[in-house]
């Protein structure tokens, strides 16, 4: 705000300045010079003509014409200080109302048209920007006030003006987008951050969350394919995977939907609170798929590799839970990229062998896992697998791989 009153009373300075400046450089005024020279061009013109008429005997007293020529010359020629000091004061008369005028409008008008408030309290919220972006960052079940977001919403958008390539100001600018439904200024802020960081799991997570939000199905295939490289990162955001199940379960795909909705569980464990809501949610979608309730159950593998592991990038995970004695035959079978290590897959019914012979229906079970290096599932020179021990129907699997064929 101290800046704003030096750059007003400069302005200020400069209008006078402008004003002023005709008087101060103001030409010197020529008229008095020019009367002198035409009074003495008159002047002699008249003793011209005075020699002429006395020569010719019409003036008899030549002596006191002159005189009385001169006197008048004399009388004619104003007094140097009279004419300064009238000049001066006639400049003054002008310039010190034109500055009181020139003050008394510009902040006068200020005071009346300027919000002069609104520019307080737009400069308070810029300041409090930290405090409001740590609070909407803050773990789920801390909200901000609509006034808040409000608050929030104007810092942002004047620190983007001025910082357009903060990728973290577009996220939270798309957030609370986002919290006010508004998706059309999420999707944009939100790309402009996954420009600027297309690689940072928060970016790609909050740009696929808006575009799962859109109409448009194209958006909505970029969202997916976003949340397909985040599931084959190292560490999984639960909130993945709770967006692949909302958009499998209006797709109605309802076996993806209880598939990832079953991998939350594992991952919050039965004493989390949603553990509950993520099981009437199961349930709901197997009403839908006609199943009877609690009859669908999946499996959980974490997979990890040994440090002599050699894998083509370009290799396949193939993932198999076989009966608890290790029967060649599995029950259940998946393949995926190879991605990166450790990772965690889910299997449920829809991967089953045999539609006679659910994966749920076993009571125990033990999975076996290879690299598949050629594409050919039916050689095995040179891969490497591992395998678990048996475990009963519903624990988490890990499995190692550090053998090869």
């Amino acid at each position: 705000m101290t800046l704003f009153w030096i750059a007003s009373v400069i302005l200020i300075a400069i209008s006078i300045l402008l004003i002023a400046l005709p008087f101060i450089k103001k030409k010197a005024n020529k008229d008095a010079q020019l009367r002198d020279e035409l009074n003495k061009a008159l002047y002699k013109d008249r003793l011209s003509e005075l020699e002429e008429e006395t020569d010719e005997g019409l003036v008899e007293n030549q002596q006191d014409l002159i005189d009385d020529l001169k006197q008048s010359l004399l009388d004619d020629i104003p007094k140097d200080g009279q004419k300064q000091k009238e000049t001066t004061t006639s400049a003054l008369a002008v310039i010190v109302p034109s500055a009181i005028l020139v003050i008394a409008l510009s902040y006068g008008l200020y005071f009346k048209f300027g919000a002069s408030e609104d520019v307080l309290a737009w400069q308070e919220v810029n300041e409090n920007l930290p405090a409001l972006s740590k609070k909407l960052m803050a773990p789920e079940g801390v909200e901000l006030s609509e006034d808040e977001m409000q608050d929030l919403t104007l810092a942002l958008r004047t620190r983007l003006h001025y910082q357009p390539d903060d990728s973290t100001g577009w996220l939270l600018l798309g957030r609370i987008a986002l919290a006010n439904r508004d998706v059309d200024t999420s999707i944009g802020a939100m790309k402009k951050a996954y420009k600027l960081e297309s690689d940072n799991p928060d970016v790609m997570l909050g740009y696929a969350q808006a575009l799962m939000l859109a109409d448009d199905e194209m958006d909505q295939d970029k969202a997916r394919s976003l949340l397909g490289k985040l599931v084959q990162q190292d560490y999984v955001d639960l909130r993945v995977f709770s967006l692949l199940a909302f958009d499998a379960y209006e797709r109605k795909d309802y076996p993806a939907a209880v598939r990832y909705w079953s991998i939350m569980q594992q991952m919050i464990g039965p004493s989390d609170s949603r553990y509950e809501m993520l099981a009437r949610s199961i349930e709901n979608a197997q009403k839908q798929m006609g199943q009877q309730v609690g009859t669908g159950q999946s499996v959980s593998v974490t997979v990890n590799v040994s440090e002599q592991v050699q894998a083509d990038p370009n290799s396949a995970l193939i993932v198999s839970v076989h009966t608890a004695d290790g029967s060649p035959m599995p029950i259940a079978a998946a393949r995926y990229p190879l991605g990166t290590f450790p990772r965690t897959v889910v299997l449920d019914d829809g991967n089953s062998m045999l539609a006679e012979r659910k994966l749920s229906s076993l009571e125990s079970l033990m999975v076996r896992v290879r690299i598949d290096s050629d594409g050919n599932v039916a050689t095995k020179d040179g891969d490497w697998f591992g395998e678990s021990e048996a475990v009963k129907m519903g624990q988490p699997v890990e499995v190692m791989i550090n053998s090869q064929y």
